[in-house]
């Protein structure tokens, strides 16, 4: 059961990132990669959500499979080199870092 929540969790995240990043690049300019961010802080809060979950199984489906497949700190770190060399990257950088850690912070705060 674990790794079927897992699986549809994950299926479910990676088509909800690509949606999410696709709509977004769409509809923003400049040099961050909106799309990424937007996808990685959504990860972060709903993740820090997912923390007062007690029920195993929901955990994994929603924490594992769902925020795992959401964000991605690949491309956030690809796409900061990229932009490291177009001097962009330290914004690209401060802003996960910093809302992802404010927005974990405050979707615990929510649920507990």
């Amino acid at each position: 059961m674990i790794l079927g929540c897992v699986m549809v969790g994950g299926a479910l995240g990676a088509v909800g990132r690509w949606q999410i990043d696709r709509l977004v690049s769409e509809h923003t300019r400049g040099p961050i990669p909106y799309g990424t961010l937007t996808v990685n802080m959504l990860g972060c809060f709903l993740l820090g959500m997912v923390f007062g979950i007690e029920t195993a199984w929901l955990r994994v489906l929603l924490g594992t499979g769902l925020c795992g497949a959401l964000t991605t700190y690949s491309t956030f770190a690809v796409q900061g080199v990229q932009l490291a060399r177009r001097r962009h990257g330290v914004a690209h950088v401060a802003l996960h870092v910093v809302g992802g850690l404010a927005l974990a912070a405050l979707g615990m705060w929510l649920v507990t």
